[in-house]
């Protein structure tokens, strides 16, 4: 629902992977964006309207993603796909971060454009210190990628995640992604991406830039 840029981005990614789409829009003009190569359906109608959604073939589909430029109308043709229709996979995409964090908890998961663009913009601009890599809807846990001073070289998983308060998800290691185990330490050149509270960044990030104390255990 929602033939913006994102829309028909979403559109014809989903086709070229071979799935069958239709797009939902209540302005014919939006189309336009699809372009001639479009071979999925394109419903002129509002989004959360049952019978727009019936005609665009809701009663068989197994994802829906609500992407038009409005919140109110992105949640309620997302609640209307999952409550009503009981379509499975569904997403929606809303501005207001306060409001992503509630729908979320209603079961509706969302995607908070303006603190996802934000998170992107300062990992561009901060080349230097953690980058976030990716945030769960309500913004409050990261995915960071974390450097490291040398002094953490031989240290196990376990000590690590004991020793910052963090949680090591993976290690990027000569170009592999690696799950660690409690015997993985880590080694010169790998990426750390760790776990954290958002407000926990700052002080983590300063924790893995120092040595860890001499008579910590490895």
């Amino acid at each position: 629902m929602g033939c913006g840029r994102v829309g028909s981005t979403l559109a014809h990614s989903l086709e070229t992977a071979g799935h069958s789409v239709a797009v939902v829009d209540q302005d014919a003009g939006a189309f336009r964006r699809l372009g001639t190569s479009f071979a999925g359906r394109q419903i002129t109608g509002v989004g959360f309207d049952r019978d727009t959604l019936v005609e665009a073939g809701i009663e068989e589909a197994d994802a829906f993603a609500a992407v038009s430029s409005g919140d109110n109308s992105n949640i309620i043709s997302a609640r209307v796909a999952r409550e009503t229709f009981g379509v499975e996979n569904v997403v929606a995409r809303i501005y207001d971060p306060k409001r992503a964090e509630v729908y979320t908890r209603l079961g509706i998961p969302t995607v908070a454009t303006v603190r996802w663009t934000a998170d992107e913009m300062l990992r561009r601009l901060l080349p230097e210190g953690a980058h976030s890599v990716w945030s769960d809807p309500t913004g409050h846990v990261l995915l960071a990628e974390m450097p490291f001073a040398s002094g953490w070289v031989g240290r196990s998983v376990p000590k690590v995640e004991e020793h910052t308060g963090t949680r090591i998800a993976f290690i990027t290691r000569y170009g592999d992604a690696l799950l660690p185990t409690p015997e993985t330490a880590l080694q010169d050149g790998d990426v750390l991406h760790v776990l954290v509270k958002r407000g926990e960044v700052p002080r983590v990030t300063e924790v893995f830039a120092a040595d860890p104390a001499t008579g910590d255990a490895a």
